[in-house]
């Protein structure tokens, strides 16, 4: 998923859906709805749709594909709409170097408004560079 998560990023939300993700970049609706939520959506259906002919088809491999996209869309809104934007006040002085370094990656990512020249693409994987900065702290 992860792999997938990247590419999507980078080539649809920073590609040709732009339009719905740049106001996730440029904060104009900072503590409301964005344009970028439409996302659930885009990303729920062809989930439930995986999920309901999994399930007719006696759980076949549909409905695994289904549910690891919905537990990874699950882990995407606790991570990213939680404990990185703090829709929800969580965790906002961890001092754990793994959640450090996701959310210095994504500032990272937050530091460019455009579409172009984007860095960080990735979820839960992100460069070593920023697990560095927090691993071996003394």
């Amino acid at each position: 998923m992860e792999g997938a998560t990247w590419a999507i990023h980078k080539y649809v939300m920073h590609g040709f859906l732009w339009t719905l993700h740049r106001d996730h970049h440029d904060h104009s609706n900072e503590g409301q709805l964005e344009r970028n939520d439409l996302f659930f959506i885009i990303f729920a259906l062809p989930t439930i749709t995986l999920l309901y002919f999994g399930v007719k088809q006696s759980f076949s491999a549909l409905f695994f594909i289904g549910l690891g996209i919905f537990l990874y869309g699950m882990a995407y809104f606790f991570v990213h709409d939680i404990f990185i934007h703090q829709r929800i006040r969580w965790m906002r002085d961890t001092k754990n170097p793994y959640f450090r370094a996701i959310r210095r990656a994504h500032k990272q990512h937050h530091k460019h408004t455009g579409k172009e020249e984007g860095e960080c693409f990735g979820f839960l994987w992100v460069p070593w560079k920023y697990f560095l900065m927090y691993f071996n702290k003394h």
